[in-house]
């Protein structure tokens, strides 16, 4: 195990009815902006509790989209300012988080904005803000990372800094229950594949780290279909929400290498095709596991053991059995594994390598031995 530092300020207040004690999080006489998405915490009641619970009216932005537009972000940022507010309430699923962290760091930040998106800068200020969750998927209600995609140059790009971790996350399971299938099963892809990027790389001798990813994996494998089957099933829909923030809120990658390829390449086809997140993420994790399956043999033998209970056959049909389980899981849950079935079948290989050059990212992967023709071989093993 590599020598690490962990340190997590999120105050999680998990349960039913506990929106109610945001106004104790929130500091006195706070001017506060509700960020907001396209306008469903209307329809399921999570707005007028979320207003019922602050002391006083917030300023309210709404349209923050699924996979947060830079260019929609800095028009609330535009308001903020004009407004002079002093604390940010981000209300719905992880693009609502991740928008509201870069307005965060923005409101105070003089320069261009799009610069701390890319890494060229750090920001020093960052405007505080809470989050009430409605969609389990991200963990950016426990995390400083966000994702911010730029229409105008069809980039989808990652940044994290401690200053925007959110002070508060209110994570009430009812508030999950009228979200559509489609975003159900979206969450939980989303969080498998966080999961899969910290664990499904090379031993690190961190076993605690092990055990937890292979806990949370299970999990999802149990509990996600039962949130599909019934909708209002309580303990299920609070075992999964607890599994997406537990995914990424940085404990489990203590201390362990990480690859996070799967999520780089899975951003480019988002930015280029319009393609959900979790559909990009299930149509990549298959195949580059096989591309990749040398590198990652022992751990995918282990995952394949004790996620999947796979203990017959050679290694390598044991790895192939496990794979092979992994996209028929994400089949099962109504989401295509090949891109061909999405109708993204226009060959973008060769664009998306040249990105990854131009940014120096290349060779990629927890072993540094994802190469451009590795790439290729991948999305063309995703057809």
């Amino acid at each position: 195990m590599d020598n690490f530092i962990f340190q997590n300020p999120v105050k999680v207040i998990f349960g039913r009815n506990q929106v109610a004690s945001i106004s104790a999080e929130i500091p006195k006489n706070s001017k506060v902006m509700l960020t907001c998405g396209g306008g469903s915490i209307r329809k399921n009641g999570v707005y007028d509790q979320v207003i019922n619970a602050l002391d006083s009216k917030p300023i309210e932005f709404w349209g923050i989209e699924p996979n947060p537009v830079f260019e929609t972000l800095m028009k609330a940022v535009e308001i903020a300012r004009a407004e002079k507010i002093d604390f940010l309430l981000a209300v719905g699923g992880g693009s609502v988080a991740d928008g509201t962290k870069l307005i965060s760091a923005t409101i105070p930040f003089d320069g261009d904005p799009w610069e701390i998106v890319t890494r060229k800068v750090k920001p020093t200020k960052a405007v505080p803000f809470g989050c009430v969750l409605t969609l389990p998927a991200t963990g950016s209600e426990m995390n400083c990372g966000s994702v911010i995609t730029r229409r105008e140059t069809k980039e989808k790009l990652s940044f994290q800094n401690p200053l925007v971790f959110p002070r508060f996350s209110v994570l009430d399971p009812t508030f999950t229950y009228s979200l559509p299938t489609k975003q159900v099963t979206n969450g939980i892809i989303d969080a498998f594949v966080h999961v899969t990027e910290q664990y499904l790389t090379f031993p690190a001798q961190a076993q605690i780290q092990d055990r937890f990813s292979e806990g949370i994996l299970c999990a999802l494998i149990e509990e996600g279909p039962k949130t599909l089957n019934n909708p209002t099933d309580y303990d299920s829909r609070a075992n999964l929400m607890w599994a997406a923030t537990m995914a990424l809120n940085g404990l489990i990658g203590c201390g362990v290498p990480q690859d996070w390829a799967t999520h780089m390449i899975g951003h480019e086809l988002t930015a280029f095709f319009g393609l959900d997140h979790a559909q990009t993420l299930a149509v990549i994790l298959p195949s580059l596991l096989w591309v990749q399956r040398d590198s990652k043999r022992h751990k995918l033998i282990q995952y394949a053991r004790r996620v999947w209970n796979i203990n017959d056959g050679s290694e390598a049909e044991m790895i192939e059995k496990a794979i092979a389980k992994t996209r028929t899981f994400f089949e099962s849950l109504g989401l295509p594994t090949r891109l061909t079935a999405l109708g993204a079948t226009e060959d973008i290989s060769d664009l998306i390598v040249s990105r990854f050059q131009t940014r120096n990212m290349l060779p990629m992967g927890d072993s540094k031995n994802l190469s451009a023709d590795k790439i290729r071989e991948i999305l063309m093993q995703a057809q």
